[in-house]
């Protein structure tokens, strides 16, 4: 397993050949309060060469659990969330799977990620053997409503993966801008 920093590059499918199928997991920790608590939500959006959402249909989330074609699916698992992608079956109109994670307004009103701590992306193999993680550190800015933990790329017939860790305080609507989703 290697951890990388945000900004950093793992190359996944050319490091180990045969891989076809990957477990995205994304997890956090909440500091408890006695009061409402945020609603940490993920999902993951298929996005083509324009850096844009290929449709509606390829954001996947607790609405819509998988892609239109199969390929990015939730799964239960040891993660808070785990994603199944399976990389043959990606159409070659994606050139990235983004995953993000946001406060959800609807559940308990308006928060931040300011009482999340631990948060995580991994990429692993079916079994769960960790191929690459990267360990957000606690997010200082209060405002951050939605947030970016990675993605997965294309590199000509390769996939790898990318640390981001890039927030939003304008949240949903922020993401949902910048990839051209209605949500």
């Amino acid at each position: 397993m290697a951890g990388i920093v945000a900004g950093g590059n793992a190359s996944l499918t050319a490091e180990n050949p045969g891989l076809d199928q990957v477990l995205v997991g994304l997890g956090w920790d909440v500091i408890p309060s006695r009061g409402p608590q945020s609603e940490i939500t993920p999902m993951a959006l298929l996005v083509g060469s324009d850096g844009k959402a290929l449709s509606n249909e390829h954001l996947v989330y607790f609405n819509q659990i998988q892609s239109q074609d199969a390929s990015v699916a939730f799964i239960g698992g040891d993660d808070d969330e785990q994603i199944d992608v399976d990389l043959i079956s990606v159409p070659a109109t994606v050139s990235r799977i983004v995953f993000i994670v946001y406060v959800d307004p609807d559940v308990r009103g308006p928060g931040t990620f300011s009482a999340v701590r631990s948060a995580h992306i991994r990429v692993a193999r079916p079994d769960g053997s960790e191929l690459v993680r990267f360990d957000l550190n606690s997010i200082e800015n209060r405002s951050i409503n939605a947030m970016i933990f990675g993605e997965l790329y294309r590199h000509r017939d390769e996939w790898k993966f990318r640390a981001l860790g890039q927030g939003y305080t304008t949240g949903l609507k922020g993401v949902a801008d910048d990839f051209a989703v209605t949500v």
